[in-house]
């Protein structure tokens, strides 16, 4: 399939049996956590919970290619999402987490073209200054896919356990491409 057929959709409840079966999955679970004794990504997250939970301002869509769910995108406010995770953080950003589900859609372009339409999604935006995401800083693999994006490193934190590195993207960089 053509990463042109990638489509974003808004994830719904009845997502959450098959975004706990990519949690299982060793390449998801590598880009959630550094610990080598992890069976499950991000901590066991209850899926049926976090998606029907509307009061946390975070988004997630579901990765199409021709009907086929292939990946997951979670974008919201950094500044204004209740859980504080990015702590002190300006205003008029958004933050970004991808990832594939199925080993089979790796190194195909599908995440190349989620991301774009994510993008573009959070640059029509006009308040939207920057998009930030937060790999893992063991994850180098990550780290190249966002530089040909246009992200730019901006140094090292640790979230709890994880130490990620910060990169971020800015509208001029991303309009720059166009």
């Amino acid at each position: 399939m053509s990463p042109d057929t990638v489509t974003l959709r808004p994830a719904t409840a009845a997502d959450a049996p098959l975004l706990a079966a990519w949690d299982r999955q060793p390449h998801v679970i590598a880009c959630s956590s550094d610990d080598p004794d992890a069976e499950v990504a991000f901590d066991g997250i209850d899926w049926a919970d976090e998606l029907s939970n509307s009061a946390y301002e975070l988004t997630y869509v579901i990765a199409e290619v021709a009907g086929e769910p292939v990946g997951v995108m979670a974008v919201c406010d950094p500044h204004t999402e209740p859980s504080h995770y990015w702590g002190e953080i300006e205003p008029d950003l958004r933050a970004v987490d991808i990832w594939i589900g199925p080993p089979e859609w790796l190194n195909r372009g599908v995440g190349t073209r989620m991301m774009t339409q994510m993008l573009d999604r959070c640059f029509a935006e006009p308040r939207v200054k920057a998009v930030v995401i937060d790999p893992l800083n063991s994850n180098v693999a990550a780290h190249r896919f966002y530089r040909r994006l246009g992200f730019r490193e901006e140094g090292r934190r640790t979230f709890a356990a994880d130490d990620c590195l910060i990169m971020r993207l800015t509208r001029q960089d991303w309009e720059g491409q166009a």
